[in-house]
């Protein structure tokens, strides 16, 4: 149950993300626009892509279960950030603060998840297990 169960969070968790990319991706001027209207200005398309890069990259090592680990991290190095920037539910007016705060309150569970994720091995159905099992280099 351990194993299946390690399996559909990571699918849960990389589907989040690579959601977040594909929007991010098709909505590429108006996420520049949102990252400028909260200070972002230095070179955004070079930022953005690159965030749309460790999207995609980290979601598929935590999917297949390959370096997971290092696909936590880079999901980290853009989760951290971006909840501090866009959820500062402590610099908003009072009748956005509530639901400001549930959206940081939720990134939180994300991140406690990934660092889960970072710190235990991706479980028996994994890429890497496979790569083990059939004694081939990885």
């Amino acid at each position: 149950m351990k194993h299946t169960t390690d399996l559909i969070a990571r699918i849960f968790i990389a589907i989040m993300f690579y959601y977040e990319a594909f929007d991010s991706f098709l909505l590429f001027s108006q996420t520049k626009e949102t990252m400028t209207k909260y200070g972002i200005t230095w070179k955004q398309d070079f930022l953005l892509t690159s965030v749309i890069v460790f999207l995609i990259l980290g979601a598929t090592l935590v999917l297949i279960g390959y370096y997971s680990n290092i696909g936590a991290i880079l999901l980290l190095a853009y989760l951290i950030p971006s909840t501090l920037i866009f959820y500062s539910f402590w610099d908003v007016p009072k009748d956005v603060m509530r639901i400001q705060l549930i959206n940081f309150m939720k990134n939180l569970a994300i991140i406690g998840g990934l660092l889960l994720l970072v710190v235990n091995k991706p479980g028996k159905y994994s890429i890497k297990r496979l790569f083990y099992v059939m004694r081939l280099p990885g």
